[in-house]
């Protein structure tokens, strides 16, 4: 999950610093979640999956799909 959630963020060219402010936590806290040193909570889990337009199944490597579910 850690390396998904790194390759998006690259892939979008934020900077962890970035992230971190869109989900109001220190870049050091986030870059824990990249590095696997601290798990990332469900309401985390979900605002990266909406920044990054994908599933969080993806994130967690259930899926290789990487677009995000169509909204009902």
């Amino acid at each position: 999950m850690y390396i998904r959630i790194r390759n998006l963020r690259e892939d979008m060219d934020l900077t962890q610093s970035d992230v971190a402010k869109i989900l109001s936590c220190s870049q050091v806290g986030y870059s824990y979640y990249e590095t696997g040193q601290r798990d990332v909570p469900t309401d985390v889990l979900i605002k990266l999956a909406a920044l990054f337009n994908t599933s969080t199944d993806y994130l967690l490597g259930i899926t290789d799909i990487k677009e995000a579910y169509p909204k009902k």
